[in-house]
C-alpha cells in the first residue's frame, strides 16, 4: 500500500511545485515557457537543434529538477535554459533572419520586455 502513496507523490509533486513560487515569478516563468514554445526559433543543445515545443518541454523538465534552487526568474533562466548540465555547453538560439544568440541573453531580453509591458 505504501507504494501507491510514493507513486502518487512522485507523479503529482511537480504539478504542485510551481504553486509554491511567488505569483509574479510564476507568471514570468510561464510567460518564458510560452515564449519558447511558440517561437519560430531553434535551440541548439549539444549540437542537436530543437524547435520551440520540444525546447520548452526540456526547459520545464530542468525547471522541475532544479526547483529547490530557483528563487527568481533569473535563476530559472540560469538553471533551466542556459547550458547543458552534462557538457556545460551553452544553449544557442537560431531565429530566422537573425544572428545566433545565447539562450540566456535571448530569454533575459524577453524577460526585460515582458516586465516593461507589465509595469505600464
Amino acid at each position: 500500500m505504501n507504494y501507491i502513496y510514493v507513486l502518487i507523490i512522485f507523479i503529482f509533486l511537480p504539478l504542485f511545485a510551481i504553486a509554491d513560487l511567488p505569483s509574479k515569478q510564476q507568471k514570468e516563468v510561464e510567460h518564458l515557457l510560452d515564449f519558447v514554445r511558440n517561437s519560430h526559433c531553434s535551440i541548439d543543445r549539444n549540437g542537436s537543434k530543437h524547435k520551440g515545443k520540444d525546447a520548452a518541454k526540456h526547459i520545464k523538465k530542468k525547471y522541475d529538477y532544479f526547483i529547490d534552487d530557483i528563487k527568481t526568474t533569473e535563476d530559472f533562466i540560469r538553471y533551466s535554459a542556459t547550458k547543458s548540465t552534462m557538457s556545460g555547453k551553452l544553449y544557442e538560439v537560431m531565429c530566422p533572419d537573425k544572428n545566433t544568440i545565447h539562450a540566456k541573453t535571448w530569454l533575459l531580453d524577453e524577460l526585460k520586455s515582458y516586465r516593461k509591458t507589465k509595469s505600464n
